[in-house]
């Protein structure tokens, strides 16, 4: 099935959670998706990795980094749009537009026009597929897992930075609630996010 096009606008109501890894993304979207009664949609960004011979943990160059982030934000929509509505899911395109700006430096070879059609297409699906996002900040223990993006507290944070920074885009037309860092238990987290998106 062809993939739809980005319409620009929203007219679904589903639930993403955004941040960096192991900040307990996925465990919490499950948690959620039981507490709604809603499907629950895993991304699957290791496996797209793997699939192209690729390591999340192992630095790249620019370009590969837009390849393999691409590939990761159509593999991501394919399952969302094929998920019955609404439903919830751990990851959203804003994570993949942070994890391809955070590997920009100040001497990165970027080729700017390809970076920002990417970053118009995460605005484009993010409006597309989502209503409601929460970005869930660092502050759970971290702990090692194969084949996860590097276990870098301060990477961690940077991410965590500039997911809220991408969030603050007035183009995103979700509402989006960012969960104190200082909740850590898994009910507090859940609870506080349903409360906020009124559910």
């Amino acid at each position: 099935m062809p993939l739809a096009k980005p319409t620009g606008s929203n007219h679904r109501l589903n639930y993403g959670l955004c941040g960096g890894h192991r900040t307990g993304k996925t465990t919490l979207a499950q948690q959620l998706a039981t507490a709604l009664d809603l499907p629950f949609v895993r991304t699957t960004t290791s496996h797209v990795f793997s699939q192209y011979g690729l390591d999340p943990a192992v630095p790249m160059d620019f370009a590969t980094r837009l390849f393999i982030q691409d590939k990761i934000l159509q593999a991501a929509a394919k399952l969302w749009q094929q998920s019955p509505q609404p439903f919830i899911s751990d990851r959203t395109p804003i994570d993949m537009m942070a994890y391809t700006i955070a590997d920009v430096r100040g001497d990165t070879d970027v080729n700017h026009d390809q970076l920002m059609n990417y970053y118009q297409a995460c605005i484009d699906y993010t409006n597309q597929f989502f209503s409601h996002l929460a970005i869930v900040q660092p502050g759970i223990p971290l702990v090692h897992e194969p084949n996860k993006a590097a276990l870098n507290p301060s990477y961690i944070e940077h991410l965590n930075m500039v997911v809220q920074g991408l969030c603050a885009d007035t183009a995103i037309k979700a509402e989006i609630f960012c969960l104190p860092r200082a909740v850590i238990a898994l009910d507090q987290r859940t609870t506080m996010i349903l409360q906020q998106w009124r559910v």
